[in-house]
Protein backbone atom coordinates (compact mmCIF):
# COMPACT_ATOMS: atom_id res chain seq x y z
CA UNK A 1 0.00 0.00 0.00
CA UNK A 2 1.19 3.49 -0.88
CA UNK A 3 -0.12 6.64 0.77
CA UNK A 4 0.11 9.88 -1.17
CA UNK A 5 0.11 13.24 0.62
CA UNK A 6 -3.31 14.89 0.82
CA UNK A 7 -2.12 17.92 -1.17
CA UNK A 8 -1.00 15.66 -4.04
CA UNK A 9 -4.29 13.71 -4.01
CA UNK A 10 -6.31 16.94 -4.04
CA UNK A 11 -4.20 18.58 -6.76
CA UNK A 12 -4.65 15.61 -9.11
CA UNK A 13 -8.21 14.74 -8.10
CA UNK A 14 -7.26 11.29 -6.81
CA UNK A 15 -9.77 9.49 -4.66
CA UNK A 16 -9.52 6.29 -2.62
CA UNK A 17 -10.74 4.21 -5.60
CA UNK A 18 -8.63 5.88 -8.30
CA UNK A 19 -6.70 3.14 -10.13
CA UNK A 20 -2.99 3.86 -10.50
CA UNK A 21 -0.32 2.34 -12.72
CA UNK A 22 3.19 1.74 -11.39
CA UNK A 23 5.99 1.57 -13.97
CA UNK A 24 9.55 0.54 -13.07
CA UNK A 25 11.80 2.41 -15.49
CA UNK A 26 15.32 1.16 -14.73
CA UNK A 27 14.84 1.63 -10.99
CA UNK A 28 12.85 4.86 -11.29
CA UNK A 29 9.25 4.32 -10.25
CA UNK A 30 6.57 6.23 -12.11
CA UNK A 31 3.11 6.30 -10.56
CA UNK A 32 0.30 7.64 -12.71
CA UNK A 33 -3.48 7.57 -12.69
CA UNK A 34 -4.94 4.95 -15.01
CA UNK A 35 -7.28 6.82 -17.32
CA UNK A 36 -10.40 4.77 -18.10
CA UNK A 37 -10.72 5.99 -21.68
CA UNK A 38 -13.38 3.55 -22.84
CA UNK A 39 -15.56 4.16 -19.78
CA UNK A 40 -15.29 7.93 -20.18
CA UNK A 41 -16.13 7.73 -23.89
CA UNK A 42 -19.14 5.48 -23.22
CA UNK A 43 -20.44 7.96 -20.63
CA UNK A 44 -19.96 10.86 -23.05
CA UNK A 45 -21.78 9.01 -25.84
CA UNK A 46 -24.67 8.18 -23.49
CA UNK A 47 -25.01 11.83 -22.42
CA UNK A 48 -24.92 13.12 -26.00
CA UNK A 49 -27.33 10.41 -27.20
CA UNK A 50 -29.83 11.31 -24.47
CA UNK A 51 -29.45 15.04 -25.17
CA UNK A 52 -30.22 14.39 -28.84
CA UNK A 53 -33.30 12.36 -27.90
CA UNK A 54 -31.97 9.19 -29.55
CA UNK A 55 -32.37 5.62 -28.36
CA UNK A 56 -29.73 2.94 -28.64
CA UNK A 57 -31.92 1.38 -31.36
CA UNK A 58 -31.80 4.69 -33.28
CA UNK A 59 -28.00 4.60 -33.18
CA UNK A 60 -27.86 0.97 -34.28
CA UNK A 61 -30.31 1.60 -37.12
CA UNK A 62 -28.24 4.55 -38.36
CA UNK A 63 -25.08 2.50 -38.07
CA UNK A 64 -26.68 -0.26 -40.16
CA UNK A 65 -27.76 2.30 -42.77
CA UNK A 66 -24.22 3.64 -42.98
CA UNK A 67 -22.85 0.12 -43.19
CA UNK A 68 -25.33 -1.46 -45.63
CA UNK A 69 -26.82 1.55 -47.41
CA UNK A 70 -30.37 1.09 -48.69
CA UNK A 71 -30.13 -2.70 -48.19
CA UNK A 72 -30.39 -2.58 -44.39
CA UNK A 73 -31.43 -5.97 -43.02
CA UNK A 74 -34.69 -5.53 -41.08
CA UNK A 75 -34.85 -6.91 -37.57
CA UNK A 76 -38.04 -8.42 -36.20
CA UNK A 77 -38.52 -5.60 -33.66
CA UNK A 78 -38.18 -2.76 -36.23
Amino acid sequence: MVTLPKAVRQHYGLGPDTPLTLVDWNGVFILSPRIPVVTDLAKQIAVERAAAGLSVQDLLRTWDQERYGADVPQSEDA
